[in-house]
């Protein structure tokens, strides 16, 4: 059923993303699907980036990608059927972006508690639900 699953990861919250990394892995176990991790890092502004090192925003690319891979070793799905993507801008777009490329049947994620400003702007897991190319299940954080 679900074959394709995709997990956006948080690197900075770990508490955010664990809950939704063994539901991921216990899927693909399940069915023998595949587990691609996303995490997206914000483009730098270009005023920042003005003042680093032209090579600043590969090692960011590379650390993020190093931590997706010791995340997937982590959970133990075998080689060849798991894969980690980095990508840059807004969070929900590229998460969607994602599903859509790498055909994701089925979308795993955690959500935080909302706050106020939530509400009133919506959350990126509030805009992956209503818009996503798939089925989406969202774990909720403990309070």
């Amino acid at each position: 059923m679900f074959k394709k699953i995709l997990v956006p990861v948080d690197l900075t919250d770990p508490e955010h993303y664990r809950d939704a990394l063994n539901s991921a892995a216990s899927f693909a176990r399940q069915t023998g699907g595949t587990v691609r991790l996303v995490t997206v890092l914000p483009v730098l502004p270009s005023v920042v980036a003005d003042y680093l090192p032209v090579e600043t925003q590969g090692k960011m690319l590379d650390e993020a990608s190093d931590k997706l891979r010791g995340l997937l070793a982590d959970m133990a799905i075998g080689e060849g059927e798991s894969e980690v993507v980095v990508r840059e801008g807004s969070v929900y777009h590229e998460v969607l972006e994602e599903a859509e490329e790498c055909g994701a049947d089925l979308i795993i994620m955690g959500s935080h508690r909302p706050a106020m400003a939530t509400y009133l702007l919506g959350s990126n897991a509030a805009r992956i639900v209503r818009h996503a190319p798939c089925s989406v299940m969202v774990l909720r954080g403990k309070a």
